[in-house]
C-alpha cells in the first residue's frame, strides 16, 4: 500500500531526482555552515530549486492574505477528506527543532472537537495555536498571541469561534438562571463571555450561534486595543480576522 506523499517529502523526492546525486545530501537538507564551529547545521524551512517553486513546493508566506488563503485551502482539503500526509514525522521534527517559522497564529476554543492543526490540514511548525474556553482573553492568552505575531512574525491572527460552543452555552444558561457565581475560575469565564450573550439576547436567530459570532467580534475588538497588536495591524504587518467553525461540516467560514 502506498503512503500519501506530504508536501515537503514530495519536494525532497523531486529535488533528489531532478538535481541529481552530484549535489549530495546537502541540497536536500539545506545545510549551512555554523560561523563559530564550522559544523553543518540544517537550514529551517523547505528547500526550493533554482528558478522558483516547482511541483509540491509551497511558496513563502509574506502577507496576511496569503496566510489566510493557505489556511482555507487546508480546510477545504479537510472538509473534502483529501488531507495531505501532514508533516509530523522524524524528518520534519528535526527540520523544525532548531528554529520555527509559522505562518499564522490562531486563537481557538479548548473544545476537543476543534483540533486546530487538523482543521486546517497543517503539520509541525506551521501554526501558533492558542486555546482557551470560548476564546476568552486574559494576560497569558493575549501575551501568547502577541508573541506569535510580534516575535514569530506571523502575518495573520485568526480568532476562531465554533458551532455549539459549550462555554458560551453554559454562560447563556447561567445568565438565564441568574447564577453567575460559578465555583473556581469557571465564574471568570462566565463573566468574560456574558457581554456577547447580552448583546444578542432578544435578537432574531439562534441565540447560541449569534453569541458565538458576537464573541469573536468582541475579542477582535479587545485585541486591537493591545499596544502590540493594534499598531502592527495599522502598519499592515498583521491581518486580524474572525472565523466560525462548523462542527457538522468541518468548514471554516471567515466572518
Amino acid at each position: 500500500m502506498t503512503t500519501p506523499t506530504s508536501r515537503r517529502r514530495f519536494l525532497a523526492t523531486t529535488l533528489s531526482t531532478t538535481l541529481g546525486a552530484g549535489l549530495g545530501i546537502a541540497a536536500l537538507t539545506g545545510c549551512a555552515t555554523d560561523d563559530a564551529s564550522g559544523s553543518a547545521n540544517p537550514t529551517p524551512g523547505p528547500v526550493q530549486p533554482a528558478g522558483g517553486a516547482g511541483p509540491g513546493v509551497e511558496p513563502p508566506i509574506t502577507t496576511g492574505d496569503q496566510a489566510l488563503q493557505r489556511l482555507l485551502e487546508g480546510n477545504k482539503r479537510y472538509v473534502e477528506n483529501q488531507s495531505d500526509d501532514v508533516d509530523e514525522g522524524p524528518a520534519r521534527r528535526v527540520e523544525v527543532s532548531k528554529s520555527q517559522h509559522p505562518f499564522a497564529t490562531v486563537l481557538g476554543c479548548v473544545d476537543s472537537r476543534v483540533p486546530i492543526e487538523l482543521v486546517f490540514d497543517r503539520g509541525l511548525g506551521d501554526l501558533v495555536v492558542v486555546r482557551s474556553a470560548g476564546e476568552v482573553l486574559d494576560h497569558s492568552v493575549t501575551g501568547s498571541l502577541e508573541f506569535g505575531v510580534a516575535e514569530l512574525k506571523t502575518p495573520l491572527l485568526m480568532v476562531l469561534g465554533h458551532q455549539r460552543c459549550g462555554a458560551i452555552d453554559a454562560t447563556i444558561k447561567a445568565l438565564d438562571a441568574k447564577e453567575t457565581d460559578e465555583e473556581g475560575d469557571i465564574g471568570y469565564l462566565v463573566k468574560a463571555l456574558s457581554p456577547a450573550v447580552q448583546q444578542v439576547t432578544g435578537k432574531p436567530g439562534d441565540r447560541l450561534t449569534n453569541a458565538v459570532h458576537a464573541n469573536v467580534d468582541l475579542i477582535l475588538a479587545q485585541l486591537r486595543t493591545s499596544s502590540v497588536l493594534g499598531p502592527l495591524e495599522k502598519e499592515g504587518k498583521v491581518k486580524l480576522v474572525g472565523a466560525y467553525y462548523e462542527l457538522d461540516t468541518g468548514k471554516v467560514v471567515v466572518s
